[in-house]
């Protein structure tokens, strides 16, 4: 069935053979009368899980009263969740749009009007988006091809490695230093606080933007609002969106107080950005992600961790909270598929990386349910 739903849908996704028709909680329902347990999330979006009914409830009242107005007119939705995420970062300005990748274009546009110069820094192995800007900032070559030529003067350096960052940076026509504090499509690999406080610097010192990508990582999906806490190393960007409403359509480029002031009327736009009801949904979903909540995912995020250590597949387990890759000893897409056939959802990160992004509030049961199925699929 779900094959000749798809057949006028241009093939940009290889996806499994499965239609999902209503989610409850951490568990989806598909179409084949199955239910699975989700350990994905959607790629870390549905972090309250399916169907939160508080989400529900804001996205359902605000969707009786106003849907669209544009950006030409103040709605309080768009500013009220503007002043959650300035308070929750310690002072900001926000720009909203639809996606992750809008905020990335967002804030490549922002660093270059900001700062007059041009370069932009970003990560090998790093993945921030496929519109334009957001691809040509991507640090993998294989999803380059066929689309260029690209955005020009963009550099590349290595995680961790202060040396390429030195490289990059050396002609001081630098806009901004994009990092993924943890990189997700890439293999689940932190940045060590060592080496962001190096590229704070750098930034400073060059007079640079600091530029996280914190769209797969932040929303409390480490155990702290923004993964950066963690790390400690403060940016003036942040790109957000995943997560922010919890499956509708929505992203968020946040300037630090102290870097305002480089756009301004009619320098970016976007049609449906601060959509009233993706906003309230936000809204509702800060509400949720409170210190109790937070703290249940890195207690949580720590279960989950040791028990994929302890299977004898798993060569390395990468990540905090519930951002979760494991290095697998075989390719890991026959294991998703498997999975998926054993009734547990899960991701990738690469050939033999094997992702989870499970809903924030998956509890005890959830994981060894979940590890369960892991270990008898990688002993099949």
């Amino acid at each position: 069935m779900s094959t000749v739903l798809g057949t006028h849908v241009l093939p940009t996704y290889p996806r499994l053979d499965v239609t999902f028709e209503r989610g409850e909680g951490v568990w989806l329902f598909g179409d084949d009368g199955k239910r699975y347990l989700d350990f994905l999330a959607g790629i870390a979006v549905c972090n309250l899980g399916h169907c939160h009914p508080e989400v529900v409830a804001a996205a359902q009242a605000q969707s009786e009263r106003l849907w669209h107005v544009s950006n030409l007119f103040w709605t309080r939705p768009m500013a009220e969740l503007a002043a959650k995420l300035s308070e929750r970062f310690g002072g900001a300005q926000a720009f909203f749009g639809n996606s992750g990748a809008e905020a990335i274009e967002a804030g490549l546009k922002y660093a270059r009007k900001a700062t007059g110069k041009t370069g932009l820094v970003a990560l090998e192995n790093s993945f921030h988006g496929r519109t334009f800007g957001s691809l040509s900032v991507t640090g993998q070559p294989a999803k380059h091809a066929g689309f260029g030529p690209l955005v020009p003067d963009v550099r590349f350096t290595r995680l961790n490695d202060a040396e390429s960052l030195a490289a990059a940076t050396a002609d001081g026509n630098v806009a901004c230093i994009l990092l993924e504090p943890i990189q997700g499509e890439g293999g689940i690999h932190p940045a060590t606080e060592t080496y962001l406080r190096t590229a704070a610097e750098v930034a400073a010192s060059t007079g640079a933007l600091l530029f996280y990508d914190e769209v797969q990582c932040g929303l409390g999906r480490t155990g702290t609002f923004f993964a950066h806490e963690q790390l400690g190393v403060r940016p003036q960007l942040v790109a957000l969106a995943k997560g922010l409403a919890n499956g509708l359509p929505i992203g968020c480029l946040l300037v630090a107080d102290e870097a305002t002031g480089g756009f301004s009327p009619g320098d970016h736009a976007s049609t449906f950005g601060g959509n009233p009801i993706a906003c309230a949904s936000a809204c509702a979903v800060l509400d949720a992600l409170d210190e109790e909540l937070l703290a249940h995912v890195r207690v949580i995020g720590s279960k989950l961790a040791g028990g994929l250590a302890s299977l004898p597949a798993v060569q390395e387990v990468r990540g905090t909270g519930l951002l979760i890759g494991a290095e697998l000893d075989r390719p890991v897409a026959p294991v998703v598929s498997a999975c998926l056939d054993a009734g547990l959802v899960v991701g990738s990160a690469g050939e033999r990386v094997l992702r989870l992004t499970p809903p924030l509030v998956i509890d005890d049961d959830d994981v060894d349910l979940a590890l369960q199925i892991l270990a008898e699929v990688l002993e099949a």
